[in-house]
C-alpha cells in the first residue's frame, strides 16, 4: 500500500472507523454494515465503502464487515497493532492533562516522559511520572527511539522545541501550541487548538 496516494482525509476518517467499530464489539456486535456503521459515526454507507476499498476488500456483499476483523485491519493500517511510546513536552496545565491521561494505553499509544525547561517544575512528580529537563531531552529521545511526541508549550517555544524534537528523531508530532511548526517533509504535524474548533463551531450558530 502506497501512503502517499491515500488522501489525508480518508486518513483522518479511519480513526473514527476504529473507535465506532470498537463500542459496537463491546456490546457483544459480530458484524456491521456500512449503512450502520455510517448511523454510527454520521457518514456516508457509500463514503464509508469508498474509505475502506482504498485498503482493499474487507466486506462481502450482502453479509457487512466482520468487525473483528475489520478493527484488526484498521489497527494494522493506522500501525497502531503495537504500543508506541511518546513523550510529553510541557508540564503545564495541558501537559499534567495529557500525563495523567488512562485512555492512550487501549489506542495504541504509552507515554513514557515528560520533560520542561522551567527549573522549578524538573523533578516535581505527575501521575507517575518526574518532570525531566528539557536539557537532557534530545538524548533521552534518540537513546529510547521515540518516535512521537505532544508538545504542549507556549507558542514562543514551540519552534525552539520542535527543531531539537526533529533533531532526536521524532517523526510525529502532536502540537497543542497555537502556532504553525516549520518541520521537514518527513515529520507530520497535527494541530490541536481548542480555539480554532470553537471559532468554526460559532459559524454555525
Amino acid at each position: 500500500m502506497n501512503t502517499k496516494k491515500i488522501p489525508d482525509i480518508i486518513v483522518g476518517r479511519l480513526p473514527v472507523y476504529l473507535r465506532a467499530l470498537q463500542r459496537m464489539a463491546d456490546m457483544g456486535l459480530k458484524t456491521t454494515s456500512s449503512q450502520e456503521l455510517g448511523e454510527h459515526v454520521g457518514i456516508s454507507a457509500a463514503q464509508i465503502r469508498k474509505d475502506i476499498s482504498q485498503f482493499g476488500e474487507f466486506g462481502k456483499q450482502g453479509t457487512g464487515y466482520s468487525i473483528e476483523f475489520l478493527l484488526d485491519k484498521l489497527r494494522e493500517i493506522l500501525k497502531v497493532d503495537r504500543i508506541w511510546d511518546v513523550v510529553v513536552v510541557g508540564a503545564g496545565d495541558m501537559g499534567h492533562a495529557v500525563a495523567n491521561y488512562q485512555g492512550f494505553q487501549d489506542r495504541g499509544f504509552r507515554v513514557v516522559a515528560i520533560f520542561d525547561n522551567d527549573k522549578s517544575k524538573v523533578g516535581m512528580k505527575i501521575g507517575n511520572f518526574v518532570v525531566e529537563d528539557t536539557e537532557v531531552m534530545v538524548d533521552r529521545i534518540r537513546t529510547a527511539d521515540i518516535k512521537i511526541a505532544m508538545l504542549s508549550v507556549p507558542a514562543s517555544a514551540a519552534q525552539d522545541v520542535a527543531d531539537k524534537l526533529v533533531q532526536a528523531g521524532v517523526r510525529a508530532i502532536l502540537n497543542y501550541a497555537p502556532i504553525s511548526l516549520n518541520v521537514p517533509n518527513q515529520v507530520k504535524v497535527q494541530y490541536i487548538d481548542p480555539s480554532t474548533h470553537l471559532q468554526r463551531m460559532t459559524f454555525y450558530l
